[in-house]
């Protein structure tokens, strides 16, 4: 596909238009939460380009692919326009982030604190892109409130964190790196 034109001045009033051509103001939660997940993509990529294990920049970009499904899905106001299927995750996609997370927990030792987010540089990003998808997580809730979300999107982007978190410990694990954890000096 060619781009033929980025700008179409129709942003320039705080105005954009959803999925079905729905114009909404560019503060509303949909857009931050869809925003926010664009973000969250922005950030795995990054990752990948750290990245130098084939099987993980794989599983990174199904997810980034994934998450244009969410974002289609949070752009599309299901009061006024049916979800297409783009807006729809494939089948089996929180099971199979559990599959992931609980093969990389097999081979990591077993944690005796809080985690700090750092490590090496590849993991602090892991952890970036974590906290990242927990505001994400947090901002398409807000939007559950208000109008129709799947439940299925919910459940994606709860795993995908939990998912973040258990691959920047891996991360750590295999570069060697000891991971620190919180201390208490309020004692």
């Amino acid at each position: 596909m060619k781009i033929t034109k980025v700008y179409t001045k129709t942003g320039d009033k705080g105005q954009t238009s959803l999925v079905g051509g729905v114009k909404v103001t560019k503060s509303c939660c949909r857009i931050e939460a869809y925003g926010t997940i664009d973000e969250l993509n922005s950030h795995i990529g990054l990752l990948v380009s750290m990245l130098e294990d084939d099987c993980d920049i794989i599983m990174l970009e199904r997810i980034q692919s994934c998450l244009f499904n969410v974002g289609t899905h949070l752009a599309t106001d299901q009061n006024q326009t049916q979800l297409y299927s783009s807006a729809k995750l494939p089948g089996g996609e929180v099971e199979r982030l559990e599959q992931i997370i609980d093969k990389m927990i097999e081979v990591l030792p077993e944690s005796h604190g809080f985690v700090l987010p750092g490590g090496t540089i590849q993991a602090s990003q892991a952890h970036v892109c974590r906290t990242v998808c927990r505001r994400a997580e947090r901002c398409i809730i807000r939007l559950s409130e208000e109008t129709v979300v799947s439940p299925e999107i919910i459940k994606y982007i709860n795993r995908l964190s939990d998912l973040l978190f258990v691959f920047a410990k891996k991360l750590n694990f295999i570069a060697g790196s000891n991971e620190k954890l919180w201390q208490n000096y309020c004692e």
